[in-house]
């Protein structure tokens, strides 16, 4: 659970987003949607927290996309910072802070950082062999580089990581080594940079995490600390040649900037700042004080730097609380392959938004119920579909619609009296005020998905009580009855308005509205008390859909567009066959090509691939075998105009004398087609065959 049994305050961090695009379904899965969770959680229960965040706006990741642009760094930050806090904004990702690293007060605190752990002598100083763009002028930084993993042979790994099996790595480590910039094999030239010699720091990182939080940290997280740990650590540099970050600040940094994995964990102390000066607080107790509980919420790409980099550099540094938790998420794939910036293969927030306005919600449910908590997980457009026709629309949607239509229409909107409460009345209220505990459980030990369900299962609660209990019957019988069946409904619609807040803000609120209660009226613990949630007498107000049905159309119309991606990137990423030897034109003029047509048609017995085809010439009709039965029916093609070569050699295949051959192309699916290059799919540099 925690190190720290009762935390004075909390600081939560999220990883900073690079801005070099928008943010995708795979950031809200794996970072952000359970780190907010997380937040309004403490929240509801009166903790005192601070969640920040801010745009990682340094490194090469930017360099890169401003060079593919044609524009200056500064340009991209502004641009992807804007589409990125808006759309965290959309999805009520409720950060206290979200700063940004090229701010002055980042700069300041991270220039800070470096120089006292320079005058401590926590750095070694090397003179080193880096991998050199001579064509670009320029040394390459780790993602300037790919090349084969040594590791895994995963032949696209970054010159800082592989990311099919999550190794670090330095860019001379990879084999066949190429710039990203030319394309060009990089060659090596000598340059000086500061280290942080991470060795000094395997014993302390070896009792901290492999003793301290071999319990309470989760397997993916331990597992990767562990193998690096008994790997044995080694020197990391912390400085760049780039003209793009943070200025060395010390003697001989001329030209070069601080890591950006070295600068941009202390966005999240520079952003803590920040909103301390606006807000009139101390900062300093969120990072300082031991009684401070701090979680990092991250992807398992980042867990080296936040578990073993990080927290070395705060030890060297030495004021500094460690992290209590690092909650990583697995990645999460898109329809069975990998999320792709790059390739587009992803939905992105801001256009999720103008396909489905004002359903938030349904996919911060959708995510955390198909979290990728353990393992790599995958987002299908029907699951999202079932989640909220089945669950968000049938169970929750359906329950609080009932019970408000039904008060409405028996009580004008007031709450009625309970009278005698039955077992199952009581057994019903007494479930109820188990579930802050229950889901507190799941919450405290980062199982979102366990914690969602069982916000799911109150709501399963409140339908299965009103289908049992069917207060639209007893009504004609028993009035007295059905105001206390409505009672104990209402009591259950109060408690998931409040449980539902972490996971379903946007819902929370209009659910609040509709039974006329505050965030100021009651708690996460109100829920818990034996007392009514809503007194008799209260005044609720009309009822509104909470969620709507999603239709096949709409489905279908997500999976279209990622279809159409799909082909995009294969024209994209097909090779066009390179030209051949060059012939003269008498080589050419020896071709005698006629335009034919197909007259008759047939399979070719025990031949996967080969049709019989009779074709008129113009000369005479000739028997042709060609291997296109996969790509066409013999009924298909009768009477189809076609080319043909006619003075090709006769052949025998199998017993029939071929004489001639049609002339054939490909589409970008591999499927043949006759050569015409009005033929849908006929694209130029085809190969005629």
């Amino acid at each position: 659970m925690s190190t720290i049994k009762t935390p004075k305050r909390y600081t939560i961090t999220a990883a900073l987003p690079y801005t070099n695009g928008p943010i995708h379904i795979g950031h809200l899965a794996g970072v952000y949607v359970p780190a907010d969770i997380y937040v309004r959680y403490l929240r509801l229960t009166g903790k005192d927290v601070v969640f920040v965040c801010g745009s990682d706006e340094h490194g090469v990741a930017i360099s890169m996309k401003a060079k593919k642009e044609g524009i200056s760094p500064k340009d991209v930050i502004d641009k992807y910072h804007g589409i990125i806090k808006q759309s965290f904004s959309d999805f009520g990702i409720a950060f206290d802070n979200y700063s940004r690293t090229s701010a002055q007060i980042h700069h300041d605190t991270a220039s800070a950082f470096f120089k006292k752990l320079y005058e401590q002598g926590d750095f070694i100083e090397e003179t080193t062999a880096q991998l050199y763009d001579e064509e670009a002028k320029q040394f390459l930084a780790d993602r300037f580089v790919v090349g084969t993993c040594p590791k895994c042979g995963n032949e696209e790994a970054y010159g800082d990581q592989c990311e099919n099996c999550g190794s670090s790595l330095n860019a001379t480590d990879l084999i066949n080594p190429k710039s990203t910039i030319t394309g060009t094999v990089p060659t090596t030239k000598e340059t000086t940079h500061w280290f942080l010699p991470l060795n000094r720091y395997e014993d302390f990182l070896r009792e901290w995490i492999l003793k301290g939080h071999k319990d309470d940290w989760k397997p993916n997280v331990y597992g990767q600390c562990k193998s690096w740990i008994d790997g044995g650590l080694e020197p990391r540099a912390v400085t760049r040649d780039l003209d793009w970050g943070i200025p060395v600040p010390v003697k001989g940094g001329e030209g070069k900037v601080l890591y950006v994995w070295f600068d941009a964990p202390i966005g999240y102390i520079s952003s803590t700042k920040e909103w301390a000066e606006q807000n009139n607080k101390d900062w300093e107790p969120y990072w300082k004080d031991k009684e401070t509980k701090l979680v990092h919420f991250i992807g398992k790409d980042n867990i080296v730097f936040h578990c073993i980099i990080f927290p070395s550099i705060l030890k060297a540094h030495g004021n500094y609380i460690l992290p209590d938790n690092v909650p990583a998420n697995e990645f999460l794939n898109l329809e069975g392959n990998k999320l792709s910036t790059s390739k587009n293969w992803a939905v992105w927030l801001h256009e999720y938004l103008v396909d489905f306005p004002d359903m938030q919600d349904v996919l911060r449910y959708t995510l955390t119920a198909n979290a990728p908590e353990t393992k790599d997980n995958d987002f299908t457009w029907k699951d999202f579909q079932a989640r909220n026709n089945n669950e968000l629309v049938a169970i929750f949607g359906n329950f609080i619609n009932r019970v408000v239509v039904l008060t409405n229409k028996y009580y004008d909107g007031s709450v009625p009296a309970a009278n005698t409460f039955s077992d199952v009345d009581r057994e019903t209220l007494e479930e109820l005020t188990k579930f802050p505990e229950i889901i507190s459980s799941s919450l405290e030990r980062y199982r979102f998905r366990e914690a969602g369900q069982e916000l799911m299962n109150l709501a399963r609660l409140g339908n299965k009580y009103l289908a049992d209990e069917e207060p639209w019957k007893v009504i004609k019988q028993d009035e007295e009855r059905v105001k206390t069946i409505m009672y104990v409904a209402l009591q259950i619609a109060t408690g998931l308005a409040i449980l539902s807040e972490p996971f379903l803000p946007f819902t929370s609120k209009k659910l609040k509205n509709i039974l006329a209660i505050s965030d100021q009226d009651l708690t996460w613990d109100s829920v818990s008390n034996e007392g009514p949630l809503l007194p008799a007498d209260h005044k609720i107000n009309k009822a509104e859909l909470l969620f709507r049905k999603i239709e096949d159309s709409e489905i279908q119309a997500q999976l279209d567009k990622l279809e159409a991606t799909k082909k995009v990137n294969e024209q994209e990423n097909k090779v066009v066959t390179p030209q051949k030897d060059t012939i003269t034109f008498d080589d050419f003029s020896k071709l005698d090509m006629r335009v034919g047509t197909i007259v008759e048609a047939e399979k070719m017995a025990k031949a996967k691939k080969l049709l019989v085809l009779k074709v008129d010439t113009g000369l005479d009709t000739r028997t042709i075998v060609s291997g296109i039965a996969e790509s066409f029916k013999p009924e298909e093609i009768v009477g189809k105009k076609v080319t043909v070569l006619v003075n090709l050699a006769p052949r025998a295949l199998r017993g029939v004398e071929s004489e001639g051959m049609i002339l054939m192309t490909e589409n970008p699916e591999g499927k043949l087609v006759f050569v015409n290059p009005d033929e849908d799919g006929v694209n130029n540099g085809s190969t005629i065959s």
